[in-house]
């Protein structure tokens, strides 16, 4: 088969999702001949991604969050108001990813969550088939928890999700564990975790280690390490323009978001603190490490994220970059590495089912974790 990849370009996880899925391809003979990116003017695409997804890629603009002046928080009506702006540019994307799709002829167009790549299938009505892949579709699961109290943001995440999977043939969860209730809504699937992170052995260091979706929050991890000279932070954002590595302190390094580098010290670190998305949380679970998640004031997603993570005893809230406050939890906290890497080891066949239902059940006939 041949796949065409549409990657939106906001954090980290829906472009080592994309990697993870290429690899998966790869190993099963499959072929991806282009992958479109979602981009903004306030982010850089990781050199990490151009290195590994090894298909040709383009870039297209894209909608995407705006945050407050602290670069912190993300402000819903500058967010809106800004993308009602740029319809014209985007239009310009659409037509850009159907010429790439007449050029390619895919068998199958794989969106991680970017809202063109279901506004592109709900217009122009490619040949190929559409697939949605996110941890986001798991809203359509029975058993999915909203976070209370609002109604407005619920909406709109809710909104923005269903614009993404316009008319798709499969929609993948993707969830932090196996789920009981099935759906015909949503095919539960595992996260997609790298090679390179299955590969890596998990070690006790003598750091922590703290992501930040976005630039804002470097000033509390600083005034945190200030105070706190006796903990040791090192500290991954994807702050444009920004050095390589920094050293604020002796006891706080920033770092350029680098795949091999961050996974590298994230199998050595005492936990990870990050704000509340998915994928770095799953490759944490994967190497058995202590979470903590700070979600991001006004993104409703990360709201829910945290709400799950903590009644799955995943990891624990937080409303700050308290990393003291995690070091006092962590004793008490029990790691689900060994469920979380069996659920992981069924992506194989998984693919296998959606590619070739009809042979794969007849071989099949019990398997052996429930999927959606």
């Amino acid at each position: 088969m041949k796949f065409l990849f549409i990657v939106q370009g906001e954090g980290r996880g829906h472009m080592t999702q994309a990697i993870s899925f290429s690899q998966l391809l790869s190993t099963q003979g499959h072929e991806l001949v282009a992958v479109i990116v979602g981009k903004s003017k306030r982010r850089e695409i990781p050199s990490f991604f151009e290195r590994e997804i090894k298909a040709p890629i383009s870039l297209v603009d894209s909608p995407n969050f705006e945050c407050d002046a602290s670069q912190k928080k993300i402000n819903l009506t500058k967010t809106i108001w800004k993308n009602s702006l740029k319809v014209g540019s985007y239009q310009k994307s659409l037509n850009r990813i159907h010429h790439i799709v007449t050029e390619t002829q895919p068998d199958i167009i794989l969106n991680f969550y970017d809202l063109l790549g279901g506004l592109y299938n709900f217009w122009f009505r490619p040949k190929a088939q559409f697939w949605v892949i996110g941890h986001q579709y798991m809203i359509w699961h029975p058993d999915f928890r909203f976070a209370p109290n609002r109604a407005l943001e619920k909406i709109l995440f809710q909104l923005n999700t269903k614009l993404t999977g316009l008319g798709a043939d499969e929609v993948l969860g993707l969830s932090f564990l196996p789920q009981k209730k099935s759906t015909p809504k949503v095919q539960v699937v595992p996260p997609l975790l790298r090679r390179e992170v299955k590969n890596l052995d998990s070690s006790n260091g003598d750091y922590f280690l703290t992501y930040m979706v976005n630039p804002g929050y470097a000033e509390e991890v600083f005034q945190f390490a200030k105070a706190n000279p006796q903990l040791r932070i090192k500290a991954y954002w994807d702050k444009k323009d920004a050095a390589e590595c920094e050293f604020p302190l002796p006891n706080l390094s920033f770092h350029r978001v680098n795949d091999r580098t961050f996974l590298a010290d994230m199998a050595a670190c005492r936990g990870l603190v990050c704000t509340a998305g998915f994928e770095s949380v799953c490759e944490a679970m994967y190497l058995g490490k202590p979470v903590m998640v700070i979600p991001v004031a006004g993104q409703y997603e990360q709201a829910c994220n945290a709400l799950e993570i903590e009644q799955n005893g995943i990891g624990i809230p937080s409303k700050s970059f308290d990393f003291g406050w995690f070091e006092s939890q962590i004793s008490e906290w029990e790691s689900q590495k060994l469920n979380f890497q069996i659920w992981q080891l069924t992506w194989g066949n998984i693919l296998q089912g959606l590619l070739q239902p009809e042979e794969y059940f007849s071989q099949n006939q019990s398997p052996s974790l429930e999927l959606g």
